[in-house]
């Protein structure tokens, strides 16, 4: 018999809608059951694409002993953290203060009010004796503390709540300047870090360090402007170099990008970057391909242009909603194993390519007899670095992926997040504009469209989710994505859709007018994750630091900083600067848990670049101009301003040139 998941939307809930447990969606009616009854409540919270949690679910929620215990002394709530990533932040910290680890499937047990007292991670249904207590054992002790022990519960969970409030406050503000030297010695250490073999930082398990890499992008241009003055530090410039190459090159090689189908996997379980954990998300891809484009720009290495392009065409074929927007992700496990959809062994490529073809694709994509996966199966992944063979092998790679697409293929979760898509819309604007693909443009922008016309209200505020209809109050992090996927719409939409830049200018500010309306903490520093008037929660959190997305903080110094040059208003200066004193403290304790941060205030100290152009005819020679030059963040705003002189100007920061009537002429010492 269904549960009270079965009327939910999430694929992740929808999951769990006939297991033996009497789940609750997160909602009035659990909390009002738990007082009424006064039961501890149980939030279990993950997501659709999650392993562990697909293997929790079968040993133990379908267990009905399991499910028992679970529903005679508890009330159980399940959440999908990506529709509510307010919850899963809140209880994700408070597991971590508890068991100094956090992960999904998270479980949190908690008082009738919400207030969480323990948790943990994934637990086995039995004593497999590896040191993991059994879940039914912690069910049994949870409940006897919890009817033995009351007061000691409740200390313990004001505490959390205290902590969890206390880390809303960023680490003092240091009186350190943050100044170009700042930040260029910054990323020098960030390369120290860099493991010089395989690319990446530090060991196993290996995450992509999109966030990382463009800061590092940024840091090179502004080390090659200071060695004009100091010599020494070109050399610096070409350390930032490797590391940035090394590391594209070993995640474009290696198995966690998908060699047949395109698209990145979500993380490395080894050094090499050779057997991925095989889920694939949306915004891991997003955040790629944005940085792959810039570094096609930059260094014109044709990988980075291959893989950009093979991800840009795994997201429209295999991701895309035929409504306009991106779905989240795809599962890592297929016919109940992980991996099993894109794993080979030798024959099975035979069998498709013939034998001469066949085994040049093994020698070359590492598909040997003994495997590098389990069961002796193997991931592709590539062996040679030479272009030309990549390129010759690409009419096999199309063959195999035909063949692949008749396999069990993993589940997909079509949930549509507005923050997610627009991080795939920032990528895909990039990769547009660098790849000289209209097309893949188009789709940026048709997307940021949708968003507009269908997760917005009437009152201008923006939703967080979309079934076929949106819901949920959006976060922090939609609004501020969005915003900054606005901005890479106002780069280059005027080489494609001339006269539009306005317009998306105009949703821009709109968006961070919103945001400073509804999200500003008008007694401290920054901006909380959830609006003011959002569900009451047993803390309102805010988020400083980079985790597999940018935080919403971080990603608002860009937006600010852009604004600010863009249009100069003093209220986005102000916004900047006032966030960017809360990070100083940050800095100065782990710059490298900020990379997001450390990019907006790079961006910002090489010159944001806006481009004028009023009453020309050539405006169609500038993208190939600008394509010459490496990657930085330019603006190009058509005008018909009175005060502004025709032809081209350029402005670098607060700083504007002569204008000119040629655009090559505003680069001459550039190219």
């Amino acid at each position: 018999m269904p549960n009270h998941l079965v009327n939910e939307k999430s694929l992740y809930l929808l999951q769990h809608a006939n297991n033996p447990v009497d789940w609750y969606p997160w909602g009035e009616d659990a909390f009002a059951k738990a007082k009424a009854e006064d039961k501890p409540i149980l939030v279990s919270i993950g997501y659709s694409s999650c392993h562990w949690c697909h293997v929790m679910e079968h040993e133990s929620f379908e267990n009905d002993y399991i499910a028992g215990l679970m529903n005679e002394h508890f009330v159980c709530i399940k959440v999908d953290r990506e529709e509510r990533p307010d919850v899963d932040q809140i209880y994700m910290e408070a597991v971590q203060m508890i068991a100094q680890h956090g992960g999904w499937p998270l479980n949190a047990f908690c008082l009738p009010d919400g207030r969480p007292f323990f948790g943990g991670t994934y637990f086995p249904p039995e004593d497999r004796s590896n040191g993991m207590v059994p879940w039914p054992q912690v069910l049994i002790r949870v409940i006897d503390f919890y009817k033995k022990n009351r007061n000691q519960l409740e200390e313990n969970a004001d505490s959390i709540v205290k902590n969890l409030f206390a880390s809303n406050t960023p680490v003092e503000p240091s009186n350190a300047t943050i100044d170009r030297t700042t930040l260029e010695q910054a990323a020098q250490e960030l390369a120290r870090r860099h493991d010089d073999e395989f690319g990446g930082f530090g060991q196993a398990p290996k995450f992509p360090p999109s966030m990382a890499l463009n800061f590092l992008l940024q840091a090179r241009a502004s080390l090659l402007e200071s060695a004009k003055k100091a010599p020494e530090l070109k050399e610096v410039s070409q350390r930032i170099d490797e590391v940035i190459n090394t590391t594209l090159k070993g995640m474009a090689h290696g198995g966690m990008f998908d060699q047949i189908g395109g698209g990145f996997a979500r993380y490395s379980v080894d050094r090499y970057w050779l057997i991925p954990h095989f889920e694939k998300m949306l915004y891991d891809n997003g955040l790629l391909l944005d940085i792959y484009s810039k570094a096609w720009t930059t260094y014109k290495n044709p990988l980075y242009r291959a893989i950009a392009e093979e991800t840009a065409i795994w997201a429209l074929r295999e991701m895309r909603n035929p409504d306009g927007t991106f779905y989240s992700a795809y599962d890592a496990d297929s016919a109940g194993e992980e991996g099993k959809f894109y794993v080979w062994t030798p024959k099975e490529i035979k069998d498709v390519l013939g034998e001469e073809t066949g085994d040049k694709f093994c020698r070359v994509y590492n598909i040997t007899d003994t495997g590098n996966f389990e069961h002796g199966y193997s991931n592709p992944a590539l062996t040679e670095s030479d272009m030309e063979i990549r390129k010759s092998l690409k009419p096999a790679r199309d063959k195999l992926y035909e063949h692949r697409k008749n396999r069990v293929w993993p589940g997909l979760d079509k949930k549509q997040l507005t923050s997610w898509n627009s991080l795939m819309i920032r990528g895909l604007a990039e990769a547009g504009f660098a790849l000289d693909r209209k097309d893949l443009f188009d789709v940026a922008r048709d997307t940021a469209d949708f968003i507009w016309n269908n997760l917005r209200t009437e009152s201008n505020r923006l939703m967080a989710v979309y079934y076929n209809e949106a819901k949920l109050n959006a976060y922090l992090d939609d609004y501020a994505f969005y915003a900054e996927a606005l901005l890479s719409l106002i780069a280059y939409v005027e080489f494609y859709h001339p006269g539009e830049s306005g317009k998306y200018l105009e949703r821009c500010e709109s968006v961070a007018h919103m945001i400073i309306e509804h999200f500003k903490d008008e007694n401290g520093a920054g901006f909380f994750f959830t609006s003011h008037d959002h569900e009451d929660l047993i803390a309102r959190k805010k988020e400083w630091w980079d985790n597999a997305t940018p935080s919403g903080n971080a990603s608002l110094l860009h937006v600010f900083s852009s604004l600010y040059y863009l249009t100069a208003k003093p209220e986005y200066q102000e916004a900047f600067s006032a966030l960017r004193k809360a990070y100083t403290g940050l800095l100065a304790r782990n710059p490298y848990g900020v990379p997001h941060t450390l990019s907006a205030l790079m961006a910002e100290m090489n010159g944001i670049e806006v481009i004028k152009a009023k009453d020309v005819d050539n405006l169609d020679q500038l993208p190939a101009i600008l394509r010459e030059l490496p990657w930085k963040r330019r603006f190009t705003l058509v005008t018909d301003a009175e005060n502004q002189p025709a032809g081209y100007q350029r402005c670098i920061g607060t700083l504007c040139l002569q204008p000119v009537s040629e655009p090559g002429e505003m680069f001459q010492e550039s190219l």
